[in-house]
């Protein structure tokens, strides 16, 4: 069944809910688009299609997990999380990724057709690379040949005899892949192209900031698994206006939160902007992105919570 939504309107969801990483979304939303149709296409018999499964790349606390649990509710598909750190770790892949399969179908409330059509989401991908000489590298390196059959898709027995189809998941991976832009400084060496200065500036710019799966090779990932993330988007560090907008624009936005908690006992709460700069102030040092707001804000109101 094809999204009813257009890319455009899949952007301006995603903008309701997450902060900034403009040409993210705008990758997301094409994707996601993309992928539907396909979909539909391929249970109408009309053209056979390979799925176009994600990767994120960015720092840590820049979005990657919110852009995936937004996209989720937006196209109102049951959405589950898994941490590739804690894959390499087990020593029972196969039965992780089949509990992984299983929560899925748990969150569509047992509807195998909708779980069919969910979406999972890999963090910290990157973990899994293949480094010479080190024994990690082998076992993230059997991770990733264990990932490739379901992200392809393939029929999967689960331990309570139901069989799950992954050829409609969609799975898209993230991970912060530090020491990539050494990699892209080496491979991309874009020059001149014939149009006028500020285009060929954005055209360069964007030419050479795109990962390439040779890119993805280099940096650790096996050639069969960069193969299944076709599609790149990169997300980039937050600025402390970005971190500022994201504690009081979002719906969600802790600001509303607390002020809608104080409202219920009467309290209106009203907080100038430079408080919540030097809140951002204090992130950028923990260097965590978005992920230390909570904490600091939250330590922040505590005197006001216990004084209301």
């Amino acid at each position: 069944m094809p999204s009813p939504l257009k890319p455009s309107e899949i952007v301006r969801q995603l903008d309701l809910h997450v902060i900034g990483q403009v040409e993210a979304k705008r990758t997301l939303a094409v994707a996601i688009y993309t992928h539907f149709r396909k979909m539909a296409w391929s249970e109408s018999g009309a053209v056979d299609v390979t799925k176009s499964n994600i990767l994120l790349i960015g720092p840590t606390g820049t979005g990657k997990t919110l852009l995936c649990e937004t996209l989720a509710k937006v196209l109102d598909v049951p959405f589950v999380t898994a941490d590739a750190t804690s894959l390499a770790q087990t020593e029972y892949v196969s039965e992780e990724i089949e509990a992984m399969l299983h929560r899925l179908v748990d969150r569509a409330n047992g509807d195998m057709a909708r779980a069919q059509r969910g979406i999972i989401f890999i963090d910290e991908i990157d973990k899994l690379r293949s480094i010479s000489g080190q024994a990690r590298a082998a076992s993230g390196e059997s991770v990733q040949h264990a990932l490739l059959k379901i992200m392809e898709g393939a029929p999967v027995r689960l331990k309570s005899g139901q069989h799950i189809d992954t050829t409609h998941i969609l799975f898209i991976c993230g991970g912060a892949f530090v020491g990539l832009e050494k990699i892209l400084e080496k491979t991309h060496t874009f020059g001149f192209i014939s149009t006028s200065d500020d285009q060929n500036e954005k055209i360069i710019n964007r030419l050479n900031s795109r990962v390439k799966p040779t890119d993805l090779r280099e940096f650790g990932l096996i050639p069969e698994f960069a193969g299944r993330l076709p599609i790149v988007a990169r997300l980039q560090d937050l600025t402390r206006e970005m971190l500022v907008r994201i504690m009081i624009e979002p719906r969600s936005a802790i600001f509303r939160q607390f002020a809608e908690i104080l409202r219920e006992d009467g309290i209106k709460l009203s907080i100038a902007r430079t408080v919540f700069e030097q809140i951002a102030e204090l992130a950028m040092e923990y260097k965590a992105g978005a992920r230390s707001l909570r904490g600091i804000f939250e330590e922040m109101m505590t005197g006001a919570l216990c004084h209301s």
